[in-house]
């Protein structure tokens, strides 16, 4: 047990080392950020011309501020310059990224105030800078539900962090929740609620075991969110808010559920997901009920889907290769559904704080509603953390 602790500390400091500190005594403040571009080039198919998207990419320009003032404070300031210059709506790379406090004085719970990260999906709470991917797999990038929202987060920890209870209330539009600033005209709210099981010890959020921790570690969480939002007639989501597909808010119920799992031991590591999203439209028009009459549809849809990759890294190569399997159905009233296979190399010249990482992904099949031009998409380039 101890040896597992002495892990969780060395990975904790690993992460640390990136950052400028400064304290007072009382008051720690730590300033980091991260710069990365790739290539981007894609495998067009048979009929398609344009190649706007082979270039290059400017993906991250983060500064981040964050902070403790003595036991009872805890904030975070995070901006990406990147997407606040190019006008960015991508869930998956926000402008504004973190903007929170977090208040410890209580004795049952920790309250957290502000706009960040809902505690969803370990895919989207894992930093893209300890992935070795390029792209998160495509149900979890933010087009399905929320990765961020301003809101209320209650949670408390057990036995050492092994056991952790989340619980929060949300605007329900998530990243555009910040922008817009007023609710829709339903009023309603979303609620999210998670919970996480880590053994032997607490296990940080990580794609990639680059210690070789010599005890086997494994995380297993599950999370559900529901929102009920129906609209006045005459009135409608802001722009941005429903995403590329009607799904991430809706007029309606919506019901999202699901379980992660992740592992890791000497160098390899895996990560599993699985969700499903209900939603029940108010009206039975709706177009996400593809025509269908209340008796065939049941008045609903489900979409969602799951994902599975494994990694290893090699601490003399300082090299990881991963692999990586997803498949995901927009909607369940449509014939067929999307998969696509990922790899993943990633070379780390200092660690995390600077890596060179490609990414190939396939798509093998495709649903009629997400009809893509390409095949083949490849990527690589350069991360660096300071």
């Amino acid at each position: 047990m101890r040896s597992s602790i002495l892990i969780v500390l060395m990975l904790f400091a690993q992460a640390l080392s990136a950052q400028f500190s400064v304290n007072n005594g009382k008051h720690i403040l730590e300033i980091s950020g991260t710069v990365s571009t790739y290539y981007n080039y894609r495998e067009l198919k048979v009929g398609e011309t344009e190649k706007d998207k082979n270039r290059f990419n400017l993906r991250d320009a983060q500064l981040m501020i964050e902070g403790r003032n003595g036991n009872l404070y805890e904030y975070r300031i995070q901006m990406d310059f990147a997407d606040l210059t190019q006008g960015s709506t991508d869930p998956e790379n926000p402008g504004l990224m973190d903007a929170w406090f977090k208040y410890k004085g209580l004795k049952w719970f920790d309250v957290q105030l502000g706009y960040g990260k809902v505690q969803y999906s370990r895919s989207s709470l894992v930093p893209f800078s300890y992935s070795a991917y390029w792209q998160r797999p495509e149900l979890f990038r933010g087009q399905y539900f929320s990765r961020r929202d301003i809101g209320l987060t209650l949670s408390k920890s057990f036995w050492q962090r092994r056991v952790e209870l989340i619980a929060g209330a949300y605007t329900g539009l998530g990243e555009v929740s910040a922008r817009v600033g007023d609710n829709d005209a339903s009023g309603a709210l979303e609620y999210i609620g998670r919970a996480e099981f880590c053994w032997p010890t607490y296990y940080r959020n990580r794609d990639l075991d680059v210690l070789h921790v010599p005890v086997p570690m494994i995380a297993l969480g599950v999370n559900g969110r529901y929102a009920n939002k129906v609209l006045p007639a005459g009135t409608f989501f802001p722009s941005g808010a429903t995403g590329d597909f009607g799904l991430k808010v809706i007029s309606g119920k919506k019901e999202t559920y699901g379980f992660d799992l992740s592992a890791q031991w000497k160098g390899f590591s895996a990560q599993f997901e699985l969700h499903q999203i209900k939603g029940t439209p108010a009206d039975t028009n709706s177009f996400l009920l593809r025509n269908y009459s209340v008796a065939q549809s049941k008045g609903y849809f489900l979409s969602g889907g799951y994902y599975g990759q494994m990694s290893y890294f090699s601490r003399k190569l300082k090299t990881a290769i991963s692999i990586r399997y997803e498949e995901y159905n927009i909607s369940d009233l449509v014939v067929g559904n999307n998969q696509r296979f990922s790899m993943a190399l990633a070379y780390q010249i200092d660690g995390f704080n600077s890596m060179i990482k490609a990414q190939w992904t396939h798509i093998m099949k495709e649903e009629i509603l997400d009809a893509l031009k390409w095949n083949e998409q490849f990527r690589i380039g350069w991360q660096v953390m300071f």
